[in-house]
């Protein structure tokens, strides 16, 4: 998820400190390209003389030297979503495994070294830039190489001289790339180029947005080939494949940790997407606290991350943030918040932990708020499964909750028995049910359907 766009073109990433690259690499045809118009642009900085170059015209023939020149050429890149990337300045080398920033180049001041009076010697001109110096074999037998011109300068790029784009710099193309990168059918191609807007400006409030939901709904998806529930209403599809996350979230957890690199996979997993969105929400709820749908998913995606004290307090944010009037969002709020509870509580494994009583509340109080009958399902439901947690789990009042949520469950639009099952089925939720004999005459009636 870190590709960047050109993503099946030629992306020139210097990754090494620039003044180890000779000057010629940085006015290749392709870089900077953006049709019609020319990748980069070149105009002389000035020019000094350099004491006379020297090479043998033959092995172990006599030294000649011709004079020398160092030319200052600097190189301006037409568009930052072609230009050549950098590593930003500053950022560590060695002894880190933090990503390191990238950056798009915008001008580079590079120097030539040319040699003239070369005719005389043979040469078929009489000028010739030195862009990398060659070795000749071992001389005299004394192991030694000889540097073929021998020069006191090297054609290279100035590490001083670089300037990258800024976000200031070409604002409307960036927004126009961000509305061509969501028209892409390719995931691939779309966070390429996204990628690729947020290095230029990494607070790109519109391409923060379309990056994470996209990525959200990627995960959402990722879900079906373990479910496998055909689920027509797109209410009821976010929810049981948000549910499906959360409960997977509390156990094992390794499609949701082992990315594509670590886990040596071909493809990118469903942790490459979650650890690229996170890091997506984070960046927009500090830009745009507003944007309170993406505060939303960025609660799900840290408790998804297993990240229980962000979680929580992200969503009791979002609880503050919504009056009492707006009660279908004040009901998703606390709803989200009773979930980060439980499933803090679901992973320690301390029932005694006061958030998963917290979490009930939560819940209680969303089923007040909540219209909709898939909200008032989710919010007895929700209730149901925090008392799995308790420490004096009284099983008479959990049926109670599961038989309410299944009456709200049969009015919800698009419901299957097989997604009531599965929402029963949960690992923790299942093994209480069958231990229980009071349960029987609920999951009687889901095996009756089911058969």
């Amino acid at each position: 998820m870190e590709i960047l766009w050109p993503s099946h073109g030629e992306l020139v990433f210097f990754s090494e400190d620039v003044n180890r690259y000779p000057a010629s690499a940085f006015v290749t045809d392709s870089l900077g390209l953006s049709p019609p118009g020319t990748g980069f642009r070149v105009h002389v900085v000035g020019s000094a003389q350099l004491p006379s170059a020297s090479f043998r015209l033959r092995p172990n023939g006599p030294v000649v030297a011709v004079p020398t020149t160092l030319v200052k050429l600097s190189i301006s890149y037409q568009d930052p979503l072609t230009a050549p990337l950098t590593y930003a300045a500053g950022s560590v080398k060695w002894t880190t495994t933090i990503k390191r920033t990238r950056r798009a180049l915008k001008e580079v001041t590079t120097q030539w070294v040319v040699l003239s009076g070369l005719k005389k010697h043979g040469f078929a001109g009489d000028q010739a830039v030195v862009n990398l110096p060659v070795t000749s074999g071992a001389i005299f037998g004394s192991g030694k190489q000889e540097q073929i011109p021998f020069v006191t300068e090297t054609s290279r790029a100035l590490p001083d001289s670089l300037v990258w784009w800024r976000p200031t710099d070409s604002p409307g193309l960036l927004t126009a790339a961000v509305a061509r990168a969501a028209t892409f059918p390719e995931l691939r191609d779309r966070v390429a180029l996204l990628n690729r807007v947020l290095i230029v400006d990494p607070r790109q409030t519109e391409a923060l947005t379309v990056l994470s939901r996209h990525l959200y709904a990627m995960v959402l998806r990722e879900a079906y080939p373990f479910h496998k529930l055909m689920v027509n209403d797109p209410a009821l599809f976010m929810v049981v494949n948000e549910h499906f996350w959360n409960i997977y979230a509390q156990s094992t957890r390794m499609d949701l940790s082992l990315g594509m690199e670590m886990g040596g996979f071909d493809k990118p997993t469903t942790a490459d997407y979650l650890y690229r969105m996170l890091s997506a929400m984070q960046t927009l709820a500090a830009v745009r606290p507003d944007q309170l749908d993406n505060r939303f998913r960025l609660g799900v995606a840290l408790r998804w991350n297993n990240d229980q004290e962000p979680s929580i307090e992200t969503h009791q944010s979002l609880v503050k943030a919504i009056s009492a009037e707006q009660k279908a969002g004040r009901a998703e709020a606390l709803l989200q918040l009773a979930w980060s509870r439980i499933n803090k509580v679901a992973w320690n494994r301390i029932l005694d932990d006061s958030d998963i009583r917290a979490a009930y509340q939560n819940a209680d109080e969303a089923l007040v708020l909540a219209d909709l009958p898939l909200d008032k399902f989710m919010a007895e439901y929700t209730k149901a499964y925090s008392l799995l947690f308790t420490p004096d789990r009284d099983n008479q009042a959990l049926l109670e909750r599961l038989t309410e949520a299944k009456r709200w469950f049969a009015e919800t639009p698009g419901q299957t028995p097989d997604i009531w099952n599965f929402f029963i089925g949960a690992e923790s939720l299942k093994a209480v049910l069958d231990a229980d004999p009071i349960f029987q005459p609920l999951l009687a009636q889901a095996d009756e359907k089911k058969g």
